[in-house]
């Protein structure tokens, strides 16, 4: 096993200055080149930090606790996890999971991670929500992943919802469609809210006149349906911008039994890039790709950021999808959402 002592011989440098150096704690103490140069002898040796020894120097056991609800159950929230893990894998921490899901008690979840001395966590939740911290969080790093705290003090990454809406609504104008519908939801969200005020602001951009009718806001079932449809007999959209791809399925149905064609008679844009519904539709969906991969790698790098007190600026970004903001954004840090290019909106 490659010792300290062997790097500090490598690079002619003190072995305290290795360890401030493997240790994330040279910013300021160390000259940024020889740094560099640690580092770099230390990956050439394959030198790797000792977890148990570090636990012991420094009294913190490198874990990070991901509390979730819904999250881990949800097939494609599942990136969430995935980016979590590798930020904290990148700068040498362990993830610990824990769903609440299925009668599981949070307090007693938060317990045992405490219990495994975990040092700092994340909670995640589904939908974009606001929510209130547990008890047993408040004195802990917490970072709060697709969810808000009602005072707006707890570090938090979500997406830009409202970028969502006016992004997608604006591809449409773009496509040349002069009535377009926004199919919403009919749940008190912050992404509904945020979604419908930038479809209006987009439409106000274009000069286009507000037409409350071509709004609606439904659930996940057979009213849904019977909503969507006349809209398509009332109002004749030939644009629509759905809440999420779910929705997009009501648009889908509807055009077909009315033998219009998506892509050409009728332009849909969704949100979620759901594989099961982006993928399988005929056309394929074009829709915006929320950043799940891009809040979980975030949110863990910052609960790092807070656990260890420094700014992380020797952290390797790894490129994603949608552009992540820094770790000093405000509070809520917000992704602004990738648009993808499908077949279902018609060219102009």
């Amino acid at each position: 096993m490659v010792t300290m002592k062997e790097i500090a011989k490598r690079t002619g440098v003190s072995i305290s200055t290795v360890s401030l150096v493997m240790n994330h704690r040279d910013a300021g103490r160390v000259k940024p080149a020889i740094a560099a140069h640690v580092r770099e002898v230390a990956e050439e040796l394959g030198y790797q930090v000792n977890p148990m020894a570090s636990s012991l120097r420094t009294n913190r056991t490198r874990t990070i606790g991901f509390i979730s609800e819904e999250v881990a159950t949800t097939p494609y929230a599942g990136g969430m996890i995935l980016g979590a893990q590798s930020a904290a894998s990148q700068l040498g921490y362990l993830l610990i999971t824990v769903s609440t899901d299925g009668g599981m008690d949070e307090g007693e979840e938060i317990d045992a991670l405490n219990r495994y001395g975990a040092d700092g966590f994340l909670y995640a939740k589904m939908s974009n929500r606001v929510t209130g911290l547990p008890d047993r969080l408040k004195h802990s790093p917490v970072v709060l992943v697709d969810a808000t705290d009602a005072d707006g003090t707890i570090p938090s990454i979500e997406p830009d919802e409202y970028r969502i809406g006016y992004d997608a609504t604006k591809r449409l104008v773009d496509a040349g469609c002069e009535r377009i519908a926004y199919v919403g939801c009919s749940e008190p969200m912050i992404a509904q809210e945020g979604r419908l005020a930038g479809y209006r602001a987009a439409l106000e951009e274009a000069g286009r006149k507000i037409d409350d009718r071509l709004i609606i806001s439904v659930l996940n079932n057979g009213p849904a349906l019977e909503a969507v449809s006349d809209l398509f007999d009332w109002e004749r959209p030939d644009g629509f911008f759905c809440f999420n791809d779910a929705r997009a399925w009501y648009v889908y149905e509807c055009a077909a039994r009315r033998g219009l064609t998506i892509g050409r008679d009728v332009s849909v844009v969704g949100v979620d890039n759901h594989r099961v519904f982006a993928e399988t539709f005929s056309p394929q969906l074009t829709t915006v790709a929320l950043p799940h991969f891009e809040m979980g790698y975030w949110a863990a790098a910052k609960v790092i950021s807070m656990i260890e007190q420094r700014p992380l600026d020797d952290l390797q970004w790894p490129e994603t999808t949608a552009p992540m903001p820094p770790l000093d954004a405000e509070i809520p840090a917000k992704v602004h959402c990738t648009l993808i290019e499908k077949e279902s909106v018609r060219k102009a």
